[in-house]
């Protein structure tokens, strides 16, 4: 039976919690979670590939039961979060992984991938975004609204995605069969959004995604100058990142394996095996 650990460490004084399993002499890999959710998205997945890898999970801060500091005490940007995930795997003397992005975690993977070029042995990502092909703009087209007008009326516009049906619609949408989906999942989320201040954690960051697309021209040219592997697997019935948005990683990464997989937004939810075996035949080949 894999033993799961449940840590938490101090980082620049703010508290971060991550999930750790496998031998720590195994070939890393760093699963970074997104919205709204947290490292309790690879609750599965982390004992399934625990025997061959050494797999660790942190929660961003203001998710889950890392710290949630007010707005006014931290820079919720994508750059901040990046920034203490880095300085955690530093702390965890962790130099050379591969790094697992789904929604969120795409702009913070990118952003480690930039700023420590060489650390990088490998991308999975699963709906996690780095081009314009994958915005699906009936869902994007409000958050780029607010992050363009910044004003009040905007920045109340997106307050629905905070809310209930909103949360389990990201887990059920796309999914052939919504009744394999565990509730338990987005009940999890909404109680940890439900706690006083996250709505502002959650709208500073809605409206600081849209400077995430300049970045994408960077790391187009680190795919292709690094050769990293990548492996893009996909719920190809998402409705905020399209499957394009996977195809389109094979004009960088030449040799990209892409898996369209008949699922939504949160693939491990309803694959988890397809997901599980996907990596497993990626990761054994280098």
């Amino acid at each position: 039976m894999v033993t799961v650990h449940h840590r938490t460490t101090s980082i620049d004084g703010l508290d971060v919690f991550w999930r750790e399993a496998g031998d720590s002499s195994s070939p890393v890999i760093v699963l970074l979670h997104g919205y709204p959710t947290s490292s309790h998205m690879f609750r599965h997945l982390i004992p399934a590939l625990a025997d061959r890898y050494h797999v660790i999970a942190p929660d961003h801060i203001g998710f889950g039961r890392s710290a949630m500091p007010s707005v006014d005490a931290f820079d919720y940007t994508f750059n901040a979060l990046a920034d203490i995930t880095q300085k955690f795997l530093g702390s965890l003397g962790v130099d050379r992984y591969s790094i697992y992005v789904q929604d969120y975690g795409a702009p913070i993977g990118w952003r480690l991938a930039l700023n420590d070029p060489g650390a990088i042995e490998g991308v999975i990502t699963q709906n996690g975004n780095a081009y314009e092909e994958g915005f699906v703009s009936d869902f994007w087209d409000p958050i780029w609204a607010d992050a363009l007008e910044r004003s009040e009326d905007t920045r109340d516009a997106l307050r629905p995605a905070l809310g209930r049906e909103a949360v389990e619609w990201q887990y059920t949408h796309g999914a052939p069969d919504p009744t394999t989906i565990d509730p338990d999942a987005w009940e999890h989320d909404l109680a940890l959004l439900s706690r006083p201040g996250q709505d502002a954690i959650q709208l500073a960051l809605f409206r600081d995604y849209a400077n995430n697309r300049a970045l994408y021209s960077d790391v187009h040219r680190w795919l292709r100058e690094s050769r990293v592997p990548v492996l893009a697997i996909w719920g190809a019935n998402d409705e905020i990142f399209a499957a394009a948005g996977a195809e389109a990683f094979r004009r960088d990464a030449t040799d990209a394996r892409i898996e369209l997989v008949d699922g939504g937004h949160f693939l491990l939810e309803s694959h988890l095996d397809d997901v599980v075996t996907a990596i497993r035949e990626w990761r054994g080949a280098f």
